[in-house]
């Protein structure tokens, strides 16, 4: 497990989407990203997409919340071993939770090797 602050979390998410294409970030439209701890449910899981993919854009309307790609700290600091693995692995979980934005399957992105 990764000792790891709330605010450098917050820097590192902040690193990794810097890291993207920008390709990858141009048609992400009211979209916001969060950090939480750990999930209500405490499910093990790195990162959730909470939304309208593109492909279901057609019910998407007007006044609209926005999409919600949440991080969980807690769970990604003790999957890595290391701030190294942390780093790598927020980047993976952005790439893949960003892919739902796109309407990707969760199996086609695990053939893609983005999760």
């Amino acid at each position: 497990m990764v000792e790891v602050s709330h605010e450098e979390f917050e820097a590192l998410v902040s690193d990794g989407l810097d890291s993207l294409h920008d390709d990858m970030l141009t048609q992400l439209d009211n979209v916001i990203f969060l950090i939480e701890d750990r999930p209500a449910d405490g499910s093990p899981i790195l990162g959730v997409y909470e939304g309208y993919s593109l492909a279901e854009r057609n019910i998407y309307g007007y006044g609209e919340e926005p999409d919600r790609i949440i991080l969980f700290r807690e769970n990604l600091a003790a999957h890595c071993s290391d701030m190294d693995e942390l780093v790598a692995e927020i980047r993976i979980t952005l790439v893949h939770e960003i892919a739902h934005f796109y309407g990707i399957s969760e199996e086609r992105i695990h053939e893609l090797g983005w999760g």
